[in-house]
This record gives structure tokens, sequence and C-alpha cells, in this order.
């Protein structure tokens, strides 16, 4: 899938640099980013929205004293 994007001057120059002292693409770079940070941001916004969830009541949780007498760890 093809995407474009607009980047502020001094982040293009930042790649540029990057790209040129490492051999190594800006596309490279851009998908790394993409990639570990679309880890990140779905780590955050799935956790908020799982929060909100509990707020609600709408979201089961556990004590830690039910995991470990579910778990069999209070023997």
């Amino acid at each position: 899938m093809a995407t474009s994007i607009r980047l502020e001057p001094a982040i293009e120059q930042r790649f540029d640099r990057l790209a040129a002292r490492t051999g190594r693409t800006k596309a490279y770079y851009l998908r790394e980013l993409i990639k570990n940070g679309l880890e990140d941001l779905e780590e955050y916004y799935l956790a908020a929205a799982t929060m909100e969830r509990v707020r609600k009541g709408e979201e089961r949780t556990h004590s830690s004293a039910e995991v470990r007498r579910d778990l069999g760890l209070d023997d």
C-alpha cells in the first residue's frame, strides 16, 4: 500500500542524514518507525479503551486474591 505523508523540513533532513550515514533508505526507517510506533500506539489506546470499559463496569476485573486462588498459588 503506497502512502504519502508530508514531513517538516527539519525532520526530512534528519531522515536524509540518517539514510546517508547508514546506507539505508528513508523508506526503511519510516517502516521501522511505523512498525514500532504502531505497537506503542496499540498498547496505549487499547489499554485506554479497556480502562474506560472497566470504569463503566463493562469489563470484568479480577483481584490478586482471586487469581492466586484460581491458579492454586495460595496452597
